[in-house]
């Protein structure tokens, strides 16, 4: 309690003692007949001097930042638009630090040459037309050439791609990426979101996945069947809030299933090809060195935006429309892990949006191999994880005899590969 005490006393005597303190700084300017926003010749020639120091050290800390860290430190692109982006990043940079060292030079220098002198009247100069005609038409000039290089590297990296690109498509939800190749065909099947199910999260436009949609919304757990149930069972009492949700749920399924029989009545069966053979990739996108892709976007929930930092490509995915862009990797993974001297090194594809309380683990890894370790990657790929390998995965409509059956022939499937993978390693 006593120090306490202490502490509050000397805390009352300091604010005391400094009001007396600028009680006898206000007696001894009336004394001096001093104004107080007068400011003496010395005291402005020193301020000049510190000005002109200041501008040496700013620029001497902007120069060794470059020096040490880089003049970027974005790192070597990986991509052949990649260079082309930071040529036009640089060019911007080296406009931006040019005006930033003029400007900054200008100020501290005038601040420093025309300091206030006794008995010098400020020079008043209003108006010029051709310094405003100059520091006008030169900033919108080269503001105009930016923007034109821009909009061109813009243009050419979301343009179409060549007839050799290969076209994946890149499934954004919270919070993680899915890829879909487009299969031997290089075309990617068509989709609906109304066709999305637990078994078609990417809602791909085939003939089974439509029926297994209408099935679903018609007799599924939570279908057109069971909310009638509900709301006609007078042994099921609802509570008002309750009753109107399912009332909305049923009008909105009896709308989606008229529009699924019209999709049914219009679908043609030759198109269940282009989606049969797709790729699915949950965990790692590869890619394959030299080779074009071109990457369409989509998203099932919130805006996302699709970011390679190392290959200097980033596009929004928005629900309800496709975007795109194209790029050609041109360093595989290898290569750049013995180019920044880490062998875990890895590019990445990550979202650039704020989409969500797990945001920051939206992430997948992206690996560029050579041709031959991508193709023998793509063949088991094109054996194994097909939508139409996946989709029809847990198929059990078979009586337990042809279960059975399947099993043996499937096992002596298994063994004829796994000899004749023995007899091609020999």
């Amino acid at each position: 309690m006593v120090t306490k005490l202490i502490i509050l006393l000397v805390i009352v005597l300091g604010i005391v003692a400094l009001a007396q303190l600028m009680r006898v700084y206000e007696l001894s300017s009336k004394l001096s007949k001093k104004v107080e926003s007068e400011i003496g010749n010395r005291d402005n020639r020193l301020n000049a001097k510190m000005w002109l120091l200041f501008m040496f050290f700013l620029f001497g800390g902007f120069i060794w930042l470059m020096l040490k860290y880089g003049f970027v430190g974005r790192g070597e692109a990986a991509s052949i638009s990649g260079r082309e982006t930071d040529w036009l990043m640089n060019l911007n940079l080296i406009i931006v630090i040019a005006v930033f060292f003029l400007c900054n030079a200008l100020l501290f220098i005038f601040a420093f040459k025309y300091v206030k002198k006794p008995g010098v009247k400020a020079f008043y100069y209003p108006h010029n037309n051709k310094l405003e005609m100059l520091w006008t038409v030169v900033p919108a000039i080269v503001l105009a050439v930016i923007i034109i290089l821009g909009l061109r590297s813009w243009n050419e990296q979301t343009d179409a791609a060549s007839d050799e690109a290969i076209l994946v498509e890149l499934y954004s939800k919270q919070f993680d990426w899915t890829a879909r190749y487009s299969g031997m065909d290089n075309t990617l099947g068509r989709f609906d979101y109304k066709l999305t199910t637990s078994k078609n999260q990417l809602g791909l436009l085939t003939t089974e996945t439509i029926d297994a949609a209408i099935e679903e919304m018609e007799h599924g757990t939570s279908g057109i069947d069971s909310l009638e149930s509900q709301l006609n069972n007078p042994g099921i009492i609802l509570i008002p809030e309750e009753k109107e949700a399912k009332i909305v749920d049923l009008s909105r399924k009896e709308r989606l299933i008229r529009l699924l029989y019209q999709m049914k009545a219009r679908h043609d069966n030759a198109l269940d090809a282009q989606a049969m053979d797709d790729i699915i990739q949950l965990d790692t996108l590869y890619l394959r060195v030299d080779q074009e892709y071109e990457f369409n976007f989509r998203s099932k929930d919130v805006i996302h935006s699709a970011y390679f930092p190392h290959f200097r490509a980033q596009m929004n995915t928005v629900p309800g429309m496709t975007t795109r862009f194209k790029f050609t990797p041109d360093i595989t993974t290898k290569e750049m892990r013995e180019i920044k001297n880490n062998e875990k090194f890895n590019y990445v594809l990550m979202c650039n949006k704020i989409c969500g309380g797990a945001h920051y683990k939206m992430k997948m890894m992206v690996v560029v191999l050579e041709q031959e370790e991508y193709d023998s990657w793509m063949k088991g790929k094109m054996s194994t994880s097909t939508f139409k390998d996946t989709y029809f995965a847990n198929e059990s409509d078979e009586t337990p005899e042809e279960e059975n059956e399947d099993a043996v022939n499937e096992d002596a499937v298994i063994e004829d590969n796994d000899l004749t993978a023995d007899s091609e390693a020999a």
